[in-house]
């Protein structure tokens, strides 16, 4: 008997329900990776508000019963009602999904976000979501099942805060297993607040009572001497920024005594793991530049020919950061930059900035 195909074989999908129907689709899959996501989420809007020039402070809680709570002191997700959705803002982006900031360019230039998927995924696979938003003096209140809303948005109190706290327990039906990893989350914030310099990010764990506060001023160059801190650095970091074409670039670099290469990217707080056209600018600028400055009569006698990539690359230290308004992230797990633009303007960058640094500080050059 043929299968009957007409309107009625259509299902549309209401709200959150495509995402825990294949919440693999939104978070990569339902193992300690995915649970992990969806606390990156929930942080990445966080984040989002400090890139801004909104926010300062984050706090993550792990709490004894396997849920989490992000708090930030940015501006509050909007509680005014939404003009085409007709309920509260802040009910829109937990339930809708691509709602929010981010897919327009006037609230956020650069945001974070891997899948961009925003923290309705978050509400959508979680048994109970509760969400606090500190603003105009006042509390508002709101708790969530599973995606759907239990209660109406509330004033609840008086507050002097600003900003948002998202407290979420992750579901047992979706997950295999709903046990949060300090030591991954660790990872991951270290990072974030590596990137994001000046942001304060504490974690901690209420199982536990471990605590962990993360604040980098030096940005990027205090990365590449954390990557450095078991080796002999051979120079200060090197550090190059500026703007080319909408893109912003911060690359910081740092030599050490060993032969190995280390090498981290990163697109709008994103480890591109798997590399991208930022990465391969980077290297060549990296070769051109210092083939030149050889080539103008700083060769050492014992070196007749240009270097090579793999030459050039031995026991360096080296991190790119990208900020782009419109991401592409192609490969297997979509940690590679794929927008090919960037490479040129990596490249160019480096050269510019790198050259002027070996001809003012001919020692390090050497």
């Amino acid at each position: 008997m043929e299968a009957k195909y007409d309107e009625t074989s259509i299902d549309v999908l209401e709200g959150l329900q495509p995402v825990r129907l294949r919440p693999s689709m939104y978070i990569g899959n339902v193992d300690v990776a995915g649970l992990h996501h969806l606390v990156y989420e929930v942080v990445d809007n966080s984040i989002d508000e400090a890139m801004a020039g909104y926010c300062k402070n984050i706090t993550v809680t792990i709490h004894p019963d396997e849920s989490v709570s992000v708090e930030d002191d940015g501006r509050g997700i909007p509680v005014g009602i939404h003009k085409t959705e007709k309920i509260p803002a802040v009910e829109v982006v937990l339930t809708k999904l691509h709602a929010g900031g981010k897919f327009d360019n006037d609230s956020y230039k650069v945001s974070g976000g891997l899948h961009g998927v925003g923290v309705s995924v978050v509400n959508a696979l979680s048994v109970i979501l509760e969400v606090e938003v500190y603003k105009d003096q006042k509390v508002y209140y709101q708790t969530y099942e599973r995606g759907l809303k239990t209660s109406e948005l509330a004033v609840v109190g008086k507050t002097k805060k600003i900003g948002t706290k998202i407290h979420f327990t992750p579901d047992p039906e979706i997950f295999n297993r709903v046990e949060f990893s300090y030591e991954i989350l660790v990872r991951r914030i270290r990072e974030l607040a590596f990137l994001n310099k000046g942001i304060r990010i504490i974690l901690q764990d209420e199982r536990s009572d471990e605590k962990n506060e993360f604040m980098y001023r030096g940005g990027i160059v205090s990365f590449v001497e954390y990557i450095n801190k078991r080796h002999a650095a051979i120079h200060k970091p090197i550090f190059i920024e500026g703007e080319k074409a909408d893109v912003q670039i911060e690359v910081a670099i740092q030599y050490n005594d060993t032969f190995k290469e280390k090498i981290f990217s990163f697109a709008n707080n994103i480890n591109t793991v798997e590399g991208g056209f930022h990465l391969i600018g980077f290297k060549a600028g990296l070769t051109r530049t210092l083939n030149q400055y050889l080539s103008n009569g700083n060769l050492p006698k014992n070196l007749l020919s240009k270097i090579s990539g793999d030459d050039v690359r031995e026991g360096i230290a080296a991190i790119i950061s990208v900020r782009i308004i419109n991401p592409q992230f192609e490969g297997q797990t979509k940690t590679k930059l794929g927008n090919s633009e960037v490479k040129g303007l990596v490249e160019s960058l480096i050269n510019e900035k790198l050259s002027i640094f070996l001809e003012e500080n001919p020692n390090i050059a050497k």
